[in-house]
């Protein structure tokens, strides 16, 4: 199995990328743990912001980013889902209306706040405070810049978390997808669900995006949605097969020849969404409870014992 080079130290891109008139991308190489994508929407009188990032120096440096294209404050922030890479840096935007679903305000306290051991190499996070978004939805929410519309679009069930919403303009056929898409990472639905991850991804097509700005790795196509799926599939016979024969989600793991996917970044997230793919298989729900400790742990084990590498 190769192993990507990664970088060791934070150094920020350089520059957003305008991937329509008005509409950026910011995009963090090399989209491995905790290094996301965000994005930001530029209009007469304020900026909307898709997500944030997992560390002060990171959200600092997206912030000039910003402010190198406009000097218009960003007057909104959606987060796409609660997971902290998208959301640890919330509380550098204190005169932003901070919108995401439902679930997310919840789901941000109940991770609390930052921390690396023992499962990921240590991070220098800043003093991060909590700011779980203060205006919520159940399935979508209008956002205008502008005359131009931001459909944001609850998925509908479980997938990569429970809460996942996509920001969807139409418009210009411009999609920013959240975690529900890795461009050159592995997928990971550990705390969502491979069943509801597959049905999002078909609504996903269903919108015929000409440009995907994924959670994490290069401005793409839609053919990272058809990349995605395979993968998922993968992983559902892969733990189909490993039940059969009687063993776990990391033995299974251990004897798997990842083939076509062996060079996506993060490998031992198969061992997390082989543990949701049993649990699946077995007949639990979308989203049911299971075992996160130990899917964790057993991805330490997948990685020689080391705690997985994250360069935040």
């Amino acid at each position: 199995m190769s192993t990507p080079t990664r970088p060791h130290r934070f150094e920020p891109p350089g520059r957003a990328t305008e991937v329509a008139d008005g509409i950026f991308a910011y995009v963090q190489p090399d989209g491995s743990w905790w290094i996301n994508n965000t994005g930001f929407l530029v209009g007469t009188h304020g900026v909307v912001s898709i997500d944030s990032c997992s560390t002060t120096d990171r959200t600092r440096a997206y912030l000039g980013a910003i402010a190198r294209e406009t000097g218009q404050p960003v007057r909104t922030l959606i987060n796409t889902h609660h997971h902290g890479d998208h959301t640890f840096g919330n509380y550098l935007f204190p005169g932003a209306t901070i919108v995401g679903h439902d679930r997310i305000r919840a789901a941000v306290r109940e991770w609390g706040e930052p921390h690396s051991a023992p499962l990921f190499t240590d991070v220098d996070w800043g003093p991060v405070e909590l700011a779980p978004p203060f205006l919520t939805f159940e399935d979508h929410v209008t956002v205008h810049v502008d005359e131009l519309m931001c459909d944001v679009r609850y998925v509908g069930a479980p997938a990569h978390t429970d809460n996942d919403s996509v920001v969807w303009i139409a418009e210009r056929r411009v999609l920013f997808s959240g975690d529900l898409l890795f461009n050159g990472g592995t997928p990971f639905v550990m705390q969502g669900s491979v069943a509801g991850a597959l049905a999002a991804l078909d609504r996903l097509t269903a919108l015929e995006p000409e440009t995907i700005v994924p959670g994490h790795g290069p401005v793409c196509g839609p053919e990272v949605i058809d990349a995605e799926r395979g993968y998922l599939r993968f992983v559902q016979q892969t733990a189909a097969e490993g039940r059969a024969a009687g063993v776990s989600p990391l033995e299974a793991a251990l004897g798997t020849d990842l083939g076509e996917y062996a060079d996506l970044l993060d490998p031992e997230r198969l061992v997390g969404n082989l543990h949701r793919a049993y649990a699946e298989d077995a007949g639990a729900a979308p989203g049911a409870a299971i075992d996160l400790g130990a899917a964790s742990a057993d991805m330490i084990t997948f990685n020689g014992g080391r705690p997985l590498s994250c360069h935040a």
